[in-house]
């Protein structure tokens, strides 16, 4: 019989942990269920406790951070991970291990559906809409709700996961690791809620989001570097060629160039556009051999019994 943990990363979630544990506790009564305290002020490590959770601690501040201690720390061969704010669905959970188990699969995301304007709000769902598609657009359409909280993962998946975020971006860090090494992947929808009166989100809309966009950015630098540097190289390109269509035009009507220091930042940016193309093969070389690396460490990682079978 597999091993199934649930991980809870907890930032003052006093008011509402209680009620997770018991939600997965009912659904999953097989499982270990471990909270992952991060330096809350509020009692949300004794509220654990006496909730009858296995609780821990990550002092570095921030979601990533709590993400990366509980997939080094914790063995076992099928994660559910949740937040601990009570807005996720835990009867879902069956379902979704059910998936990973039947299809062997490395990851099920849990799609959030609500009609709840509080729970998910406007600015969260664009936000979520825009970078999800952005993902889709770089790396592949195949989840439909990115920033979710609730995914559950193999073995496989979890202890080949790099984990190199800090906060809340660890959400597109943990979609594009899938998305990259083309890992067998599923999406369920889940029902959504809001927080339990008294917990307040940790999210900032537009902080958190210029974080997670940035993320995405570097992650495209990182494991799409032909394209990102291609479209750098593109760039430079065509402001040299804006900038020294007016002196071609002149010296080939008077043999005179008027404008030298116009037509010395032309040939620099083209020289630029030039050695960025040059960085993005050379760079592509590499990332091919980083994935490669990946990939080996991925199938290193010994599957579960049921992916076996």
């Amino acid at each position: 019989m597999n091993r199934i943990a649930v991980l809870i990363p907890c930032y003052n979630e006093e008011t509402a942990i209680t009620t997770v544990i018991h939600d997965f506790r009912r659904v999953l009564p097989d499982a270990k269920i471990y909270v992952y305290d991060n330096n809350s002020r509020d009692r949300t490590i004794e509220t654990a406790k006496a909730a009858g959770a296995i609780v821990r601690r990550e002092p570095l501040q921030g979601k990533g951070n709590v993400v990366r201690r509980m997939f080094a720390d914790i063995e076992a061969d099928i994660y559910v991970l949740v937040d601990g704010d009570a807005t996720y669905h835990a009867e879902s959970a069956p379902q979704m291990i059910a998936a990973l188990r039947q299809d062997a699969l490395d990851m099920v995301n849990g799609a959030r559906v609500t009609d709840i304007q509080k729970a998910y709000r406007p600015g969260h769902r664009f936000g979520n809409w825009l970078l999800t598609s952005m993902v889709a657009w770089i790396f592949g359409s195949r989840i439909s709700d990115m920033l979710s909280g609730y995914r559950v993962m193999s073995r496989r998946y979890v202890k080949s996961f790099p984990a190199l975020s800090a906060g809340f971006e660890t959400e597109t860090e943990l979609t594009v690791h899938a998305l990259e090494l083309r890992m067998p992947i599923a999406e369920i929808a889940t029902p959504y809620k809001d927080r339990p009166e008294g917990s307040i989100s940790k999210l900032s809309t537009f902080k958190d989001g210029f974080r997670i966009l940035w993320t995405i950015i570097v992650l495209v630098k990182e494991e799409r570097p032909m394209q990102f540097f291609s479209l750098l190289a593109l760039g430079f390109a065509a402001a040299a060629t804006l900038l020294m269509i007016p002196i071609v035009v002149h010296f080939m009507e008077t043999g005179l160039v008027p404008r030298l220091p116009t037509a010395v930042l032309a040939m620099g940016l083209m020289i630029l556009g030039f050695l960025s193309l040059t960085c993005g093969l050379i760079l592509d070389t590499v990332t091919r051999g980083r994935r490669e690396m990946k990939r080996m460490r991925y199938l290193n990682v010994p599957a579960t019994q049921d992916e076996q079978t």
